[in-house]
């Protein structure tokens, strides 16, 4: 069973991502299930390592995980405010890069790569904060942070994919 946790952790991370979507934008319902969602994010990967049951279908659940909450977040998320022309921008080019990235990786290494760089990671925390600090900080501020981090982040990606050298 010991083996089986992080994936199950991951697998529940799924099923809460889904369940989001019943729930109205910034409710109190959908803030609980997306801060466990997001607790269970940092805690799989930890207990993988920890327990010594990394896999290579573990990383890939995880991948399925994160795109899947994010996908149910940015659905219910995104009707909810106004995100100005210049952000939406931004965000299409880091989504560019990423498809370069995943593209040339698997022209590379013929397989799918998803670099998890420290820069990932904080790109996907700040991300993660994001919505919870809406009414304190101006999206064009706080979005205009996290493409910072996201571009450089994607841009190190590339290069990690381009050059062979796997950042794990």
């Amino acid at each position: 069973m010991k083996k089986y946790i992080a994936n199950i952790i991951t697998g529940c991370r799924i099923i809460l991502s889904i369940c989001m979507l019943f729930f109205p934008a910034f409710s109190c319902g959908f803030i609980m299930i997306y801060l466990l969602c997001g607790f269970s994010d940092m805690v799989d990967g930890l207990i993988a390592r920890k327990t010594k049951t990394v896999s290579v279908f573990g990383s890939k659940l995880d991948t399925v995980g994160d795109f899947i909450f994010i996908l149910a977040a940015l659905i219910k998320i995104i009707a909810e405010i106004d995100i100005p022309k210049w952000l939406w921008i931004w965000i299409f080019i880091i989504a560019v890069i990423k498809i370069i990235n995943i593209v040339s990786g698997y022209i590379c290494e013929k397989k799918f790569i998803a670099e998890h760089t420290i820069l990932n990671k904080i790109t996907g925390f700040i991300l993660f904060i994001l919505p919870l600090t809406f009414g304190i900080i101006d999206l064009r501020y706080s979005g205009a942070v996290v493409c910072v981090v996201a571009t450089f982040a994607a841009i190190q990606e590339g290069h990690y994919i381009r050059s062979g050298r796997s950042f794990e």
